[in-house]
């Protein structure tokens, strides 16, 4: 088992490595929007998982995923024999490419925090005419009553 302080460092030097690789030396046009966001390796330091995203080409445009996907796997070899170099470890990790999730979560929070947002304004909007329900006090007064019975009983 290796240091965690340098798995992490190990990790992010991957990352470095591949998204380098990926920009200068791989020419495949299928990578042109790839995107390197995060490494993790395993604590023995033999198989690291290098997540990517993938940007289309304008805003309204989807993104390739299979086409991308494809693209790494073919890459895989090149990539693994960059690491290998660049890192300097006994035992060059294998590794494997997994699309990152994060952008689709993002994504998906942003449209419930835009629900929220939503639902707070129409309750905001509901809620500048309205009136509490009950007495204006809702605490009990002291009935006036009484005290003047007390009175009486002792007026006798």
């Amino acid at each position: 088992m290796a240091d965690p302080a340098r798995a992490r460092r190990l990790s992010k030097r991957i990352s470095q490595i591949v998204a380098s690789a990926i920009e200068h030396e791989i020419k495949d046009p299928r990578l042109k929007n790839v995107t390197i966001t995060d490494a993790k390796i395993t604590a023995d330091l033999h198989d690291a998982t290098v997540y990517y995203t993938v940007l289309g080409e304008n805003l309204d445009s989807k993104p390739d995923f299979p086409g991308a996907a494809a693209a790494l796997e073919s890459a895989r070899g090149v990539l693994r024999s960059r690491v290998g170099q660049g890192t300097g470890v006994r035992f060059t990790p294998t590794l494997t490419f997994v699309a990152d999730t994060i952008p689709d979560e993002a994504r998906h929070i942003e449209d419930l925090l835009a629900k929220a947002r939503e639902a707070d304004a129409e309750l905001a909007r509901r809620a500048t005419g309205a009136k509490h329900a009950g007495d204006p006090d809702p605490y009990r007064q002291p009935r006036e009553d009484d005290t003047d019975d007390t009175d009486d009983l002792d007026e006798e």
